[in-house]
């Protein structure tokens, strides 16, 4: 029997990289609105009632309209925006941190954020296993390319080659937040410096930090053996997280324009006097979005979770 799925918001890029994943699957049947309907409300409830799951790849005001139109259906969501990750009733789709069965078992399952996805795999295993303090104020200093922005910003990058970096955020109080703190087990809030680089895909999330974070009964040994082994620990059943155990042999790290669409995720620990770097690299559009959320179905439907993915 097959699962029937409809995308809502399956014209923008998170969409249309969902859609790529699942063509050829026989294990779902893709209910699709044309070009007429796609956006008609009548239409658009219609096609959530008759889903078993909704992935929604929409705004987060019009995330929270569509999640209205399934009132009184039983149909499971998967919700790719940021207006449900620290909801009441929501289960956050970080599976890696969360575990399966909770979203194996979910009604409502929150996407996470392309950056918070970095944050969080580097720091919330930390944290958890005692090794950084939980009250420390982090510093975020990530890097995407320009797709996480929307049509309208990979136009303003399209339009404008002579763009060569763009720095926002700079009110310091990014949507992404309460979701890093939140899921990361900190006090404080992370001072987050997000931008956006001229590449259409791909992330760096790079985590800058004192080893005075880390807790004292941890220093018997280098503290770049503790932190790598700690997440090799952590993600040690991971297909789709990787942790990196050579990092010190590692002189750069590079985001390519030319880059094919990934859906995995690696980690690495580099250490110096006093201070280390924690540092995840991502597709933004893949374990960062659309390949977060086919991982997150393949779970809720009891599939293997790395079905459709590219790793």
């Amino acid at each position: 029997m097959t699962t029937r799925i409809f995308i809502d918001g399956a014209a923008g890029t998170t969409g249309l990289e969902i859609r790529d994943r699942l063509a050829g699957r026989s294990e779902f049947d893709l209910i699709v609105l044309d070009e007429g309907h796609r956006k008609d409300e009548a239409a658009r409830r219609e096609a959530l009632h008759e889903a078993d799951i909704a992935i929604l790849c929409l705004p987060d005001a019009a995330a929270m309209e569509a999640v209205a139109l399934t009132k009184g259906s039983k149909t499971r969501i998967i919700d790719a925006s940021s207006a449900h990750r620290v909801a009441d009733g929501w289960t956050y789709g970080f599976p890696e941190l969360v575990g399966h069965d909770k979203i194996a078992g979910a009604q409502f399952v929150s996407n996470p954020g392309c950056y918070p996805t970095g944050f969080l795999a580097l720091i919330a295993p930390l944290v958890r296993a005692e090794i950084l303090e939980p009250d420390w104020p982090y510093t975020v200093n990530a890097v995407s390319g320009y797709s996480g922005g929307g049509n309208a910003l990979i136009g303003r990058f399209e339009d404008d080659p002579t763009i060569a970096f763009r720095a926002y955020g700079l009110g310091l109080d990014h949507k992404h937040l309460p979701e890093m703190q939140k899921y990361a087990g900190l006090g404080l809030a992370p001072v987050f410096s997000p931008a956006v680089v001229p590449a259409h895909r791909g992330m760096i999330v790079d985590v800058p930090i004192s080893l005075d974070v880390i807790c004292d009964d941890h220093f018997e040994e280098p503290a770049v053996n503790v932190l790598t082994s700690a997440l090799q620990k952590h993600y040690a059943d991971s297909q789709v997280v990787k942790v990196n155990s050579n990092s010190s042999e590692l002189s750069e790290l590079l985001l390519r324009q030319d880059a094919e669409p990934w859906d995995g995720m690696t980690l690495y620990v580099f250490e110096g006097d006093y201070q280390a770097r924690l540092v995840a690299r991502l597709d933004n559009l893949g374990k960062g979005a659309s390949g977060a959320a086919i991982q997150n179905l393949n779970i809720m439907c009891g599939l293997p979770e790395t079905t459709g993915l590219r790793l």
